[in-house]
């Protein structure tokens, strides 16, 4: 709280400072003051997104990024339980490792365990969040971009101020169940006519203690544990602060970002065999900063990334029953990417993009190897529209040098991949699409996969995915109809990944078996649906759902008894809903998350079965207006119906449980 308190000081001396020195607004009052479009039409998209963005992402019952991607389709959210746990997303089944997070235009990374932790980050200063499945649907991008079988992506909020406005400022404090308590504040400050910063800064701190039942049968089908228990060991105590600048230039734009994130957390380990609490204990500090510019030369553009990242992870085990362990690794990232589009004619675009990264790794464990690995990517792209039909392709070229102390490296990586992509409007409206790709992608193993002999197998062989999709869209809008928005989307596809890597729980969370599944056969279809209603003045419903049918096979050999099986925690059948009442500055929001039935296991025999699961949230909320402050009530209800449910075997989820969030903005 002394850190907390000198920040938002510092804050205020800041706001203070930079309002006393500049001078008065003198421009014409007849001026149009600047318009800053942050939306899209989701037409322009040979693969349109999925998208939460603005009031809406807010008003979901979600407190962290990984919360909220469960409302899209395709995709497998694994919870550890709790605040602090850790929170990792896979997409169509393709594994977490083929899931490209980018934050703010920029890919996070984690050379270690491939793992981003999603519960790291935070709603508060997230805009928008978007996923897409095989690629971004822009030529003008990173080469690394091209590479990832499914793309995440996450945007912080760009200050806009209307004439005669200097700052905006907002201060939030969330309470709740499990002794949560989470204060964040947010300042924006206009320092120039072309430049502007925002401060955003975070304090979470939890208990994480919770109720669960843990009841648990005998292979012979006989009741063996039947118990209500304290989850234990799942407090967190983390701080995030952000400073972000954006400006303006002639010809381009510019942004810088610094990123910081300090936590110290119990992990929660698993319940077996009735022990109910486990001594692991790690401490993350995650930073880095990145610039960003964009430049237009008539019909040139180049888009250009810097980033240096310091990871650091303290890892301790002190349980009585394991091998006492104290280890700390750190680290290092250094990206470089510079992407440049050219305009041959209004139809037909061409682009170019080079990467750069270095990655090293290094532990106070004996004997560790100390890897550094050196990857390049080049990709070659191309955008033709013919107004009703759209097709994009390009190809990524990967370059992997690895370096170890003491032993010989693998050997390196050239590997190229292609993807095409095409869109066709039928009808003249363009209300009614369909699009069709196919795509490679490749992804090495991490240096854990590698060069672990506890944690990872040496002997792993790179992933390859080979994605096909077909998809139907209906997108209809209307401004005087009570239907104001209707959007319904259908795709079906096939994935076929070679050498899959699945990375399995190794009784420490921290930890990992890695094992090489052989090949793996997924066919899924995702359904999604939108819709808008103004029924009546000031009464406005909108309604979304999302269905995900996937079967993901291992069919490596015959002979092994998993032998076409479901793979481990993919289920077959899973969906979401939310439905959301806007009234006079009321708010009401019901969301309904379902997983049906899995195996925690290669084997799909009983023993390994893992029953489904459904949630309910509720949350209301009201928007005061106190001249020129803003204020919003909320109170949330999770777990509505208190379900006992795992999403991870053994790792049990909280029953019903509480927030109240309130919030000022200026």
């Amino acid at each position: 709280m002394k850190y907390f308190s000198l920040l938002l000081t510092s804050i205020t001396l800041l706001t203070s400072e930079v309002s006393a020195s500049e001078p008065a607004d003198t421009l014409s009052a007849h001026q149009l003051g600047e318009v800053v479009v942050t939306a899209r039409n989701l037409n322009e998209d040979i693969i349109p997104a999925q998208v939460l963005s603005g009031e809406e992402l807010h008003r979901l019952n979600s407190n962290s990024v990984a919360d909220a991607l469960r409302y899209f389709s395709g995709v497998q959210v694994k919870d550890y339980g709790g605040v602090g746990g850790i929170k990792t997303v896979n997409i169509r089944s393709m594994g977490t490792n083929h899931t490209g997070v980018v934050y703010d235009g920029v890919e996070l990374g984690n050379a270690q365990n491939g793992q981003i932790d999603l519960g790291q980050f935070s709603l508060d200063n997230i805009e928008a969040l978007s996923l897409y499945n095989g690629q971004k649907s822009e030529i003008l991008q990173p080469a690394k971009d091209f590479g990832s079988a499914g793309t995440i992506y996450m945007r912080t909020r760009t200050p806009v101020f209307g004439e005669g406005e200097r700052y905006h400022a907002r201060a939030t404090i969330r309470t709740g169940s499990f002794d949560l308590l989470n204060p964040s504040a947010l300042i924006e400050l206009k320092l120039s006519r072309r430049v502007s910063a925002s401060l955003s800064a975070e304090w979470v701190n939890s208990s994480g203690k919770y109720k669960f039942r843990y009841r648990r049968v005998n292979p012979a089908g006989e009741l063996a544990y039947d118990t209500t228990a304290v989850r234990q060991n799942g407090d967190i105590n983390a701080t995030r602060i952000e400073l972000n600048t954006h400006g303006s230039l002639d010809n381009g734009s510019w942004t810088f970002k610094v990123y910081n994130y300090n936590s110290e957390r119990g992990v929660p380990g698993a319940i077996v065999n009735n022990v109910w609490r486990r001594g692991e204990r790690i401490w993350d500090t995650n930073s880095f900063a990145q610039g960003r510019y964009t430049g237009f030369f008539g019909r040139f553009t180049t888009l250009n990334n810097i980033k240096y990242a310091f990871y650091r992870t303290h890892y301790v085990n002190n349980d009585d029953k394991q091998v006492k362990i104290d280890n700390l690794y750190r680290q290092k990232e250094i990206y470089f990417s510079s992407a440049n589009e050219y305009e041959i004619t209004a139809r037909w675009r061409i682009s170019a993009s080079y990467d750069f990264m270095w990655n090293t790794l290094d532990a106070d464990v004996y004997g560790f190897v100390k890897p550094d690995r050196f990857s390049q990517y080049l990709s070659v792209a191309t955008a033709l529209n013919l107004d009703r039909f759209k097709i994009q392709a390009s190809a990524l070229g990967t370059f992997i040098h690895d370096r170890i102390k003491g032993q010989e490296a693998p050997s390196d990586k050239h590997v190229f991949t292609p993807a095409v992509f095409m869109n066709g409007y039928p009808l003249r409206n363009k209300d009614f699409s369909i699009r069709v790709f196919y795509k490679q992608s490749f992804r090495m193993p991490t240096f854990n996969d590698l060069y672990y002999a506890d944690m990872g197998n040496s002997k792993l062989s790179p992933e390859r995915v080979t994605q096909y999709n077909l998809g139907l869209l209906y997108d209809h809008h209307s401004a005087v109809s009570v239907i104001s928005a209707a959007r319904v989307s259908a795709d079906v596809y096939y994935n076929r990944v070679k050498d899959k890597i699945v990375a399995y729980p190794k009784g420490q969370q921290f930890r990992w078996t890695m094992l090489n599944l052989g090949l793996v056969d997924i066919r899924g279809i995702d359904i999604t649906g939108l819709l808008t209603l103004n029924p009546w003045k000031d009464l406005y419903l909108t309604v979304r759902g999302q269905y995900t049918f996937q079967r993901a096979i291992d069919i490596t050999n015959p002979a092994d008894n998993y032998y076409r099986h479901q793979i481990p925690y993919i289920p077959r059948h899973s969906g979401a809903a939310v439905v959301n009442a806007q009234w006079r500055g009321w708010g009401l929001n019901y969301s309904w998350i379902y997983v049906g039935e899995r195996y925690n296991q290669q084997e799909n025999i009983r023993y390994n079965y893992t029953q489904p699961w459904y949630t309910s949230d509720v949350s209301l909320s009201k928007d005061f207006q106190l001249g020129s402050v803003s204020l919003r009530g909320l109170l949330e209800v999770n777990n509505l119906l208190s379900q006992d449910y795992d999403v991870i075997l053994n790792y049990p989820m909280p029953k019903r449980n509480y927030r109240v969030t309130l919030t000022v903005e200026i």
